[in-house]
């Protein structure tokens, strides 16, 4: 049983300037940020909002593995590309408008269990449940690792599952 509440540390430092890139650290990693060149910055390392989107990914992908796991659903591989949009907020603030999820299995025994598994995980996630962004979810289901879909046109085509119609999420 996972006792809460549970602590996770991080932090960074750095000199000044935009220009200068600096170091975060957690779990005694160091992780190369700087700000993007979107925002004036030099980029070529993690920004912010690369972070950001990737806490989000990250969260749906290890979530959906600890549920495939606890009941025994099994696949090949899980894969999660997504897209962040920042954007300004009506009060004319940058904000995190809008992340997509694009997630695909592939060697899927059971691929209707691995995708009511995949959206619970994305309705659940409680790193994806702590922001204000809209979240989207695109899911695809292969049978085997060479891509070859369970239904027509790659995708999983079955009708949303109670989750998705009582979801808020932006579920798609």
């Amino acid at each position: 049983m996972i006792k809460y509440p549970i602590s996770f540390l991080a932090n960074a430092d750095s000199h000044s300037g935009i220009q200068s890139p600096w170091t975060a650290h957690s779990q005694n990693r160091e992780i190369p940020c700087a700000i993007p060149v979107e925002f004036d910055g030099p980029g070529g390392a993690l920004s912010p909002e690369d972070l950001f989107a990737q806490a989000l990914a990250n969260c749906f992908l290890a979530t959906f593995k600890v549920y495939a796991e606890k009941s025994k659903v099994v696949y090949g591989r899980v894969s999660a590309r997504a897209e962040l949009i920042v954007d300004l907020d009506e009060f004319k603030r940058p904000v995190m408008k809008k992340f997509i999820l694009h997630a695909e299995i592939a060697g899927a025994q059971q691929p209707e269990r691995v995708r009511v598994l995949a959206n619970r995980a994305f309705a659940s996630g409680f790193i994806l449940n702590s922001v204000k962004t809209e979240l989207l979810f695109e899911l695809r289901v292969y049978l085997n690792r060479r891509r070859t879909c369970t239904k027509a046109k790659g995708r999983l085509a079955t009708g949303p599952s109670p989750l998705e119609r009582d979801s808020s999420r932006g579920l798609i």
